[in-house]
């Protein structure tokens, strides 16, 4: 009898090629800071593409320069590789394109290479991920970017409504320091923004030297811990890097004191 759980013998090649490589070498898209991710049209999987040799991956990768996309390779060392793949199940990938293009390409699905990361953080804290939001913002991004549109085109218009409504049902990572409150990022033009971040992972990237600490908040609540000079949010300024325009609210406790007082003027 066949056993329908038997690993295929080219996927078990590809496993043994991931599991014994030393480095791997990844398309890294300048639009988002973040893996290049491509929807196959077929199979509708969100992919990103890794290769083992650097040759390969800038051979292969032209195709998508030639197509205006702004490329470059990053080198993934093997001490990083679990982090590497934690990082695209945050994103929303997938499937992983192992040598894509190439006679030995193979297409591997995520779940099956690794386990999702765990929901249980160290002090107590929660496990915040927004997948579906983190991937639309990230396609949003690469095509806003890539061709520097003065006006956003049907599909971008309702990849923007999308972000928006994913926005409004998702918890972040907010930063804070117990001696500056939050921080903000300038803008060119002088605005700020206020970082929030759809990941513990994101968060981490902001916060290499621990000076802040990670503070979990629904969209609901993001109005009321807006600093009021800010313009709004920045979601993953070190990813996609997607700017928001959120209207800072009172605090529950200041809306009610506001009431009153408006009660006893009346």
């Amino acid at each position: 009898m066949e056993n329908k759980n038997a690993m295929q013998p080219e996927k078990q090649a590809a496993m043994r090629i991931l599991s014994g490589a030393g480095e791997l070498y990844v398309l890294i898209s300048l639009c988002t800071k973040m893996p290049f991710v491509m929807c196959d049209p077929d199979t509708f999987d969100d992919e990103v593409f890794i290769y083992e040799k650097e040759e390969d991956i800038k051979r292969e990768g032209r195709r998508f320069v030639d197509q205006k996309i702004p490329l470059q390779v990053a080198r993934v060392e093997k001490k990083d590789f679990l982090n590497f793949y934690a990082n695209l199940f945050t994103m929303g990938v997938n499937c992983v394109v192992l040598n894509g293009y190439m006679p030995d390409m193979y297409k591997l699905q995520l779940s099956d290479m690794v386990k999702k990361p765990g929901q249980k953080l160290p002090n107590g804290q929660i496990w915040v991920e927004n997948p579906g939001l983190h991937l639309t913002a990230i396609y949003f991004m690469q095509e806003v970017r890539r061709q520097k549109l003065s006006e956003l085109t049907d599909e971008l218009k309702e990849m923007q409504e999308e972000i928006l409504a994913d926005y409004e049902k998702g918890t972040y990572v907010a930063a804070f320091h117990e001696n500056n409150g939050v921080p903000l990022l300038k803008q060119k033009n002088g605005d700020v923004f206020q970082p929030v971040f759809t990941d513990i992972l994101e968060f981490g990237k902001f916060n290499k030297d621990n000076q802040f600490k990670a503070v979990m908040v629904t969209a609901a609540k993001v109005p009321e811990i807006l600093a009021g000079e800010a313009k709004g949010v920045v979601i993953n300024p070190f990813g996609v890097n997607l700017q928001l325009p959120i209207t800072k609210r009172p605090a529950r406790k200041e809306q009610e004191k506001q009431k009153t007082e408006s009660e006893e003027k009346a």
